[in-house]
């Protein structure tokens, strides 16, 4: 996957859940990312933050990714 299509994907998650109340917004970004993501797109997602590529992020993304699951890429 690109890093295009990376950042594309999360940030649209996040536009769906600014519809949603405050308090549940980071929740429901990482609860989609968890569960409909596969492990090689997190993987992604996080190489990308962790480099500090974080400017093309929504900043509901960078909060959420602190409690998303980190699973090891699968071949």
């Amino acid at each position: 996957m690109s890093h295009d299509k990376t950042v594309r994907m999360a940030n649209q998650i996040a536009t769906f859940f600014k519809s949603q109340p405050e308090t549940e917004r980071l929740t429901g970004i990482a609860d989609h990312i968890n569960q409909f993501w596969e492990p090689r797109m997190r993987t992604e997602l996080f190489a990308m933050l962790d480099a500090g590529d974080v400017a093309r992020f929504d900043p509901l993304v960078i909060q959420a990714a602190e409690t998303l699951i980190r699973r090891p890429a699968t071949a």
